[in-house]
């Protein structure tokens, strides 16, 4: 049975949990299942300058050093509430760990900025390309706005974001990466119709610990990728136990990885339609999801929301495609 690559653009932030996802789509592709068209770094776990670098630096460990990378738009929250993650992902977003990678090609000032990227691939091959945004949706809101109309040419955009019955992770109501930048989000999400949403509601639920980290890097524990990945999980479980994030389950939450379950594995998530609006205005709901839950008829959807996870399967899969690129 034959098959087209899936085509993807990666806007990202990394963070710990980008970094897994960032390595697991790189095996996608070494496995010849994905294209990677262009990584897009923006502002949010910590500065654009950082996840920029973070972003070449990933590639480039894992053989991918040749993906154009974007330099991201200045965004954020006016909010006093949302600063940076780099309490939970340290300084360079990386667990501190980003002085072991090796040094890219690319450099932030020479970059083209997201923006730019995003606009001139999508129209250059308009309901072929997957956009996984897994940040705040700063640079997608900064293409929309220059370019009306830009974002529903992807085949769809996929978006780790949001909380609807499970508790926010930088406010007691909000996601993070909506949260940074509501109003980016109230844009992209009052404007497209392609969207996938991947909300707290599954994720809270993916621990990933480090005996299931070292057992990926027994497949070749020697490998650069494999001691970076034991590293930055004890680094990252530290700061989720810290932060009370895994109910006392030793581990860190892979957030991101589940934007890619939904488009290699979606056995493993459940989903429902629905239209999802972004609070920008609430003292204390500022950057919640919200969508209606009464039973009336209802118009305008926009949305697939996941809210089931086949916990075990989805770890399990990442897990092993994560062998593949050691």
């Amino acid at each position: 049975m034959s098959f087209q690559k899936a085509k993807i653009i990666l806007d990202t932030d990394p963070g710990g949990d980008d970094s897994f996802a960032f390595l697991w789509l790189m095996s996608l592709a070494k496995q010849g299942f994905a294209e990677i068209v262009a990584v897009t770094s923006v502002d949010g776990n910590v500065h654009a300058q950082l996840t920029f670098t973070a972003s070449a630096k990933l590639l480039t460990l894992g053989g991918c050093g040749d993906v154009e990378v974007g330099r991201g738009i200045i965004g954020g929250s006016d909010s006093d509430d949302v600063e940076d993650a780099g309490s939970i992902h340290g300084a360079d977003g990386m667990g501190n760990l980003s002085h072991t990678l090796p040094e890219p090609t690319q450099t932030y000032e020479a970059a083209r900025y997201s923006d730019e990227i995003l606009i001139e691939k999508l129209k250059a091959a308009p309901g072929e390309i997957t956009i996984v945004a897994i940040a705040p949706l700063t640079n997608l809101a900064a293409a929309e706005q220059k370019s009306p109309g830009v974002l529903n040419l992807a085949k769809e955009i996929v978006i780790m974001g949001g909380a609807f019955e499970a508790p926010g992770n930088i406010t007691p109501e909000a996601e993070f990466n909506i949260a940074y930048d509501p109003e980016a989000a109230k844009l992209v999400f009052d404007t497209c119709n392609n969207l996938i949403l991947i909300p707290l509601d599954v994720t809270r639920r993916l621990v990933l610990t480090p005996l299931m980290v070292e057992t990926i890097g027994q497949a070749k524990p020697d490998s650069d990728i494999a001691q970076f990945m034991i590293s930055l999980c004890q680094f990252m479980t530290g700061t989720a136990l810290a932060f009370r994030e895994t109910e006392g389950e030793s581990g860190f939450l892979v957030h991101d990885a589940a934007t890619l379950a939904y488009l290699f594995y979606p056995e493993t998530l459940g989903f429902q339609r629905a239209k999802v609006w972004v609070e920008t205005q609430g003292e204390w709901t500022r950057g919640k999801t919200l969508f209606d839950r009464r039973n009336k008829a209802k118009v305008g959807a926009n949305t697939w929301v996941a809210m089931e996870v086949d916990r075990v399967n989805l770890l399990a899969v990442m897990a092993e495609d994560l062998k593949l690129i050691l």
